[in-house]
Parts: structure tokens; sequence; C-alpha cells
């Protein structure tokens, strides 16, 4: 799917998202990843739902967003809250959505000029994930 949004300079824009890929202004990314209103996307480490950690909520706490986007993947998988425990303390919030969803709403969240930090799991598209794993 891809986005048209408004943007100002030096604010970080989803410009596109597919199956297993997410496009941040002109450059794509095949892995889970952390969008900042601003400044560096960095790579998020996990690589699945099931491989996340609190020490990735507290990565993204340290930013000090005013909210955080969580992209769960493919579908709509919600973290157990003891992970978010870093957000929470700090008054941070954290809405969960599947990463297609997490895409649309930090681009209008950063055209109103929040400060909001997407945390996105980027799934490998279903072909992909075909591959890895051999025929069905």
């Amino acid at each position: 799917m891809k986005f048209q949004p408004d943007t100002a300079d030096g604010v970080n824009t989803i410009t596109r998202q597919d199956p297993g890929r997410v496009v941040v202004g002109v450059t794509a990314y095949a892995h889970s990843l952390v969008v900042p209103w601003e400044g560096a996307v960095s790579d998020w480490g996990l690589e699945s739902f099931d491989a996340l950690q609190a020490e990735h909520f507290e990565r993204l706490a340290a930013l000090q967003p005013q909210l955080v986007i969580f992209g769960s993947g493919t579908r709509l998988r919600f973290p157990h809250p003891a992970l978010l425990r870093s957000l929470i303390e700090r008054r941070i919030g954290v809405e969960t959505m599947d990463t297609a969803a997490a895409c649309r709403t930090y681009n209008v969240l950063v055209s109103e000029r929040r400060w909001v930090i997407a945390a996105l799991l980027v799934e490998p598209a279903a072909a992909e994930q075909g591959s890895r794993t051999g025929p069905m």
C-alpha cells in the first residue's frame, strides 16, 4: 500500500508498506524497525512477536516520545503488559495494531507534529516464509 503524506522537513514519514517491507522516505526496510518522528530510523532487533522482551520497549522509552505505535505484524497481537512497564512508568502512551494500520496511524500523528515512534514488526512475506520452511 502506497502512502502520499504531507511532510515537513526532517520528519520521518512512511511512504509505503507491503508484506515483508516498509519504506520510510525512499529507503526500504525488510526487517523490524523503529521509526521516530525525526532522526535516524533503526533496526529494532526483533525477529518475531514471540521474541519480544521488555528491553525492546525500554529502548523506545529512552527516546522520550509522547506515544508509541506498536505494529504487531500481519495480524493484531498484544504484548504482555509487563513488557510495557518502562513506557507505562514514564507515562508514555502505547497503542497496538497490525503493522499496516500502525504505518497509517503513525503518518497521521506525525502530520499533527506529535512526538511519536512507530515500532514495527516486519514479518517476511508469505512466499518468503514458504521458501524458508520448504514446500507445504
